[in-house]
């Protein structure tokens, strides 16, 4: 049996830097796993993969 992996909102958002460049991550909550395993992924990657996760102050808009 599989199950496709989601994510359900994002926590925190972090620049890291390198000798030359700059890396947006994120931290992604995960369906059917805890805060604990949340995991740091490429901002860029998931606004491609989950647009609707964008939104809230973080990404400084204002939450509904």
């Amino acid at each position: 049996m599989m199950y496709k992996e989601e994510p359900i909102r994002i926590l925190a958002r972090e620049i890291k830097e390198l000798r030359n460049k700059h890396i947006v991550l994120v931290k992604a909550f995960w369906k059917r796993h805890g805060v604990e395993e949340a995991t740091w992924e490429p901002e860029e990657a998931m606004r491609k993969q989950y647009p609707n996760l964008f939104t809230g102050k973080i990404f400084g808009e204002e939450n509904p």
